[in-house]
Order: structure tokens, then C-alpha cells, then sequence
């Protein structure tokens, strides 16, 4: 019997909130500001761009670009895709 096996997509498990947070926050340890970028546009794929661009304000195509692999989004930018996952930044000591 031989199968194929499916490749791994995240994407597929990013259908919670909480889900989400705890993501982010293990990526957000490591520093990685390019695995950081890359999590909010697979986040974004997971949630529609279409929905992540009319609750964020922003159109398609910036999204694309602003998360795509070297990138440098404005932090306003990155602020208003999270606020749109229903996610926020939080610091704690």
C-alpha cells in the first residue's frame, strides 16, 4: 500500500484565537523578525485576505507585499493585521 503523504501547512491549524496568541507568542521568543512576518501573512492566509483586508482597512495587495519573504512593513501596518486576527500586542514583565 503505498500513500502520499500531505505537506505540512500551518495554515491548516490557525482556526483559534488562542491558537494564534500561543503561535505568535512562541515565534515572538525566538526575535526573528522575518519568522515573525512570515507568520502574520500564514495567520492572514488562514483567515481569508480578503476578510483580513476589510477588517484591517488595507487592500490586498499591500497586504501581499507587506508580508511577503524580506519585507519591511510599517509597525502601523503590522498593529492593524494583528487588530484584525483580534490579536494585540502585549509586553510583560
Amino acid at each position: 500500500m503505498s500513500g502520499k503523504l500531505q505537506e505540512f501547512d500551518i495554515v491548516n491549524y490557525l482556526d483559534d484565537n488562542k491558537v494564534i496568541a500561543t503561535y505568535l507568542t512562541e515565534i515572538l521568543k525566538d526575535g526573528d523578525m522575518e519568522e515573525f512576518l512570515t507568520a502574520i501573512d500564514e495567520i492572514a492566509r488562514a483567515k481569508g485576505m480578503t476578510k483580513v483586508s476589510k477588517e484591517s482597512g488595507l487592500s490586498r495587495e499591500s497586504l501581499y507585499k507587506s508580508f511577503k519573504s524580506n519585507a519591511h512593513p510599517r509597525f502601523d501596518t503590522v498593529l492593524k493585521v494583528l487588530n484584525s486576527f483580534g490579536i494585540e500586542l502585549q509586553a510583560v514583565a
